[in-house]
């Protein structure tokens, strides 16, 4: 049964089609909606053409609201996951030094060019975190479910922006989680505790690849610039190396740069102009670049060490036997798609078929469909890894196209990594929005996948906003579409 307490039913069909009206024209104005009349892509993260916004979603009237439980959850969750990446740092660098199994780094490597993988482990980062957390959590009828974490994410600029349009709408009665400026003030200390007492200004990098997202960081920078800190949003190729460290031209005159937001893929270095330049000034200690350029920290594959049975006294140890079974319960089983055979005694930990032990990544080829609520993906350093590409949802497709996909997600395991990881179905919520077409109200019954943003600064992490993408209750896979609700969360009124 759908769920109707995240839908506004306060609001007369007027007030709710006026209230839609005014979220499209303000994030118009900012260059962040497009209406989807013009928009032909599905994707939300689907490349754009240009400079223009090419984001379209449905408008709802109301934000997404949350149970003072829920909120609690996410609340808690923050410094949680900042002790699951401190732990995984730690993992990771004792198994470098042989303290811990040397598979843990293996897995962590696998797939990575040598250069980058040395770089990583210099002393000077050994100890370097990201500082925006971001994990996708769906709300299930058994609890929360986190699908996986990012630490380069994107939607910073435009929950922030959405921040400002609910709040302001509602003259500021909505109880939104972070508040109306919370994602820029958080975006703000997070910047200043990176920066420390380093001079210079910070340059947001946004490459090409990630190009869709220029326009609301760019937002993002010039809230944060006008409330008077030096942060520009700019090309990779507008950074210039000089002797003294990186410089760039912004505000009529040239800007030293003390801290750099890196925000584009590891996996696509190559293809990013002075990439090599901005590594070389971090590693002379003239900039602090962040997320760190880490490829572990940005793993998917860390989700199946934490439950592997070999690991667990260093789980326990390092985040502590509560959190430990916490992250454990919402983290979904997970497991690498590694072709390596096994001893004839030996199955797959954790992973049963119809209630029979797994000894054979084969073993899955001939499950029912029933049995196969399964998710195949790559496992991060792949250009398939972001935007839902690349996911196999294995009772969502024929037998043989999941045969096809078990065997090609082994047969990558060299380059490009792959997980199997249990599928967790979403709960059905019921949310208003404005069809463009018919300028009505229409309530949609689907699926939300909740994005948390948490900021690190003095090494705590703290909640500053929450993105809601409700997708239509047929589709599998929960991502921004032009089919789907985006909306804030906010606390539900009592």
């Amino acid at each position: 049964m759908a769920q109707t307490e995240a839908s506004c039913r306060t609001l007369s069909l007027e007030a709710a089609r006026d209230r839609c009206t005014a979220v499209r024209t303000r994030l118009s104005n900012a260059d962040l909606f497009r209406p989807s009349s013009t928009v032909s892509s599905v994707s939300f993260q689907q490349p754009s053409s240009g400079s223009g916004a090419a984001t379209s979603w449905r408008v709802s009237p109301c934000p997404f609201y949350l149970s003072p439980d829920q909120l609690q959850f996410f609340i808690n969750l923050g410094p949680q996951l900042l002790s699951f990446y401190r732990a995984l740092n730690r993992l990771y660098n004792e198994s470098v030094k042989g303290i811990q199994p040397a598979w843990v780094a293996g897995y962590l490597d696998q797939g990575k060019p040598e250069a980058l993988v040395q770089y990583s482990r210099m002393k000077r980062f050994r100890d370097a975190l990201p500082a925006v957390i971001r994990p996708d959590v769906i709300p299930t009828q058994d609890g929360m479910a986190i699908t996986e974490l990012d630490s380069v994410p994107g939607g910073i600029g435009l929950t922030a922006c959405l921040s400002y349009i609910y709040h302001d709408l509602d003259d500021g009665d909505s109880q939104l989680i972070g508040g109306r400026d919370g994602m820029v003030r958080g975006f703000a200390r997070m910047l200043r505790s990176v920066q420390g007492r380093r001079e210079g200004g910070i340059a947001i990098l946004v490459s090409d690849e990630s190009k869709d997202y220029r326009l609301e960081m760019s937002w993002l920078a010039a809230q944060l610039h006008e409330a008077g800190m030096p942060v520009w949003c700019v090309e990779p190729h507008e950074i210039r190396f000089t002797e003294e460290g990186l410089r760039l031209q912004a505000d009529g005159s040239e800007q030293s740069i003390g801290v750099v937001y890196r925000f584009y893929e590891l996996f696509d270095l190559l293809n990013i102009p002075k990439a090599e330049l901005v590594q070389y000034a971090a590693k002379k200690g003239w900039v602090s670049v962040t997320p760190p350029y880490k490829p572990t920290l940005e793993e998917k594959s860390a989700f199946a060490l934490l439950h592997h049975p070999r690991l667990s006294p260093f789980w326990e140890k390092e985040l502590g036997t509560d959190c430990m079974l916490h992250l454990s319960a919402i983290m979904p089983k997970t497991w690498l798609l590694d072709p390596a055979p096994l001893p004839a005694i030996a199955t797959i930990p954790g992973l049963r078929i119809g209630g029979r032990a797994v000894a054979h990544w084969s073993d899955l080829e001939t499950a029912t469909q029933k049995e196969r609520h399964f998710v195949i993906k790559p496992s991060g350093f792949s250009a398939l890894a972001w935007g839902s590409r690349g996911v196999s949802i294995g009772h969502d497709m024929p037998q043989t196209e999941w045969v096809q996909a078990l065997r090609n997600a082994l047969a990558s395991f060299s380059t490009t990594p792959y997980l199997l990881q249990e599928f967790h179905k979403g709960r059905l919520f019921e949310m208003d929005y404005l069809d463009e077409g018919t300028q009505t109200i229409v309530r949609m019954s689907g699926r939300a996948r909740l994005s948390p943003y948490y900021v690190v600064s003095d090494d705590k992490a703290e909640l500053t906003g929450i993105l809601a993408t409700i997708c239509p209750a047929d589709k599998k896979i929960l991502h921004g579409m032009k089919d789907a609700i985006m909306v804030p969360c906010a606390l539900r009124p009592n």
